[in-house]
């Protein structure tokens, strides 16, 4: 796993033997992240929908639909007024009286009226012109346990086939759990001690603890409990023995994910690694080369096949080409093949951009059922490996294969066209024997604000010519009239150039100075 931190957004991505598996991009304002729980306001009720339109925050109000509401809704409703009406006495769950549950087939009308002040959880963020997505239904995630508040009951992952260690699982779990909680028990808790699940649940019991407490003190609509960092996030849901690196360039979540790691798994915590090198991390490890070779519109696979794939508002389609290369010279045999080829190349696109919602997949015509058969076999196995939710049918008569997966945050959408930066899409420049004398002339002025000791990253080619001479060349030159080091940096454009200081932290001029020079 490589995290790279930067002042606007945190970006991660997930290697496999050095291929780029997963990507997530977040802006580090953003704060509609799943399993944030807020107090909010229904502002509007829609019967015909059946849901309900709850103010949280949100420039867009969230859509709380009836079934989301949980069976046991009424009592969390109750406590919740209970909780915030009542600031002296400390709010406990347990001695809740439980309410008759919600039946599936009411209406929203008979449970909230606009005005009511309810505690709902993020399920899904917000997507294009939607506004978030919630449950009333709270949940607190640890790495081998969910902790359900007003629930009773204990669920093992189904994941888990052994019938033995499920039944030791729910026994455990039933004689640790608190009363008035449900646990749902993850797939990772498998053959875990009972001292490691009981230290779990005590910390997901205090977090839930402190999030009453704070609910305490709120009147308006407010965030009550904001979900851990997505790094840690990640590394709860998918951490295992078989990880190998996480490089982190920031000292702060380097310190945090370090701790998490150790209280997960200690003999694991010499993993994770402190980065501070000069090359962008991303371009360190092959990062940014794989972005823009596999996030784009069109996507090759072996042997010349290529991919299309194209976003609307309802889905996704991904076309398959074959290219000119033929793997074979029969046309069965050989549309067979791409469209196996195809379809390993799109399962690891749509991990790699969490693609979510309606995927359909125009495959190259075969006319043997038994090919057709295949496929939809070898793609069902390619993707039970996802860890989202989906479905995939067997492919129509037009040679379409539907596919339905899980979303829960926007798809990552990567632009890796460069916009040239000195035309900024004009089409014409100044030349560019000229760039070196420009970029010397920034130095200049770069250094008479900030001093020594700065970082240039320029694009990799500029490096090299830069360098080109050992001590006769320009990096040598500027590194000895200013002290200035130049950077190769994969993410620039040809003639975009950017200054940092030893923090890696980007120096900027004051726009008076940036008109004159």
């Amino acid at each position: 796993m490589i995290v790279d931190v930067q002042p606007q957004e945190i970006s991660i991505a997930l290697l496999e033997n050095d291929r780029l598996e997963e990507f997530t991009r977040e802006k580090r304002e953003f704060n509609f992240s799943v399993g944030n729980i807020y107090y909010g306001r229904v502002r509007k009720l829609m019967p015909a929908l059946n849901a309900a339109f709850v103010d949280v925050g949100h420039e867009k109000d969230a859509f709380l639909h009836y079934l989301d509401l949980g069976s046991q809704f009424l009592s969390l409703k109750q406590f919740t007024s209970q909780v915030v009406s009542n600031r002296q006495l400390k709010p406990q769950t347990i001695k809740q009286t439980m309410l008759p549950e919600v039946g599936k087939e009411g209406q929203i009308n008979d449970v909230l009226s606009v005005g009511d002040m309810i505690l709902v959880q993020v399920s899904k963020e917000p997507i294009n012109t939607k506004g978030p997505r919630l449950t009333a239904e709270i949940s607190l995630a640890g790495r081998n346990l969910v902790l359900i508040p007003f629930a009773d009951k204990v669920m093992v992952s189904s994941k888990i086939k052994k019938e033995s260690e499920r039944s030791r699982l729910k026994q455990l779990v039933q004689s640790i759990k608190p009363k008035g909680f449900g646990v749902i028990v993850r797939t990772v808790a498998e053959d875990k001690r009972v001292a490691e699940l009981d230290n779990e649940m005590r910390l997901l019991l205090k977090r839930w603890e402190d999030s009453l407490l704070r609910l305490q003190k709120k009147t308006e609509v407010s965030l009550i409990t904001e979900e851990i960092g997505r790094t840690i996030g990640i590394i709860r849901d998918i951490f295992n023995p078989s990880f190998e690196s996480i490089a982190i360039n920031d000292e702060d979540i380097y310190a945090e994910v370090r701790q998490y790691i150790e209280l997960i798994a200690p003999e694991k915590v010499d993993i994770v690694h402190y980065y501070n090198g000069d090359v962008p991390v991303f371009d360190y490890y092959q990062v940014t080369r794989q972005m823009k070779t596999g996030l784009g519109r069109t996507v090759g696979f072996k042997h010349g096949g290529y991919l299309i794939i194209e976003k609307t508002e309802a889905l996704f389609s991904i076309d398959v080409n074959s290219g000119s290369k033929k793997l074979y010279d029969d046309q069965e045999q050989n549309a067979f093949g791409f469209n196996m080829l195809a379809a390993d190349e799109i399962a690891h696109q749509l991990r790699l951009r969490d693609i979510g919602g309606i995927i359909i997949i125009d495959f190259i015509d075969m006319d043997s059922k038994e090919n057709q058969q295949a496929l939809y076999d070898h793609m069902r196995e390619l993707m039970s490996r996802d860890r989202a939710k989906h479905n995939v049918l067997a492919l129509t008569k037009f040679g379409l294969m539907q596919i339905t997966r899980q979303r829960v945050r926007p798809a990552v959408d990567v632009d890796i066209r460069e916009v040239c930066p000195t035309c900024m899409g004009k089409g014409k420049i100044q030349s560019s024997v000229l760039f070196t004398d420009t970029l010397e002339e920034q130095i200049e002025v770069f250094y008479s604000h900030f001093g020594k000791n700065m970082r240039l990253h320029v694009h990799p080619f500029v490096y090299a010519y830069a360098a080109q001479g050992l001590f006769k060349s320009l990096k040598f030159r500027w590194w000895r009239m200013f002290r200035v080091k130049l950077v190769p940096n994969q993410s620039l454009g040809m003639l975009q150039f950017e200054f940092f200081d030893k923090k890696r932290q980007k120096l900027q001029l004051p726009k008076q100075e940036e008109i004159n020079t």
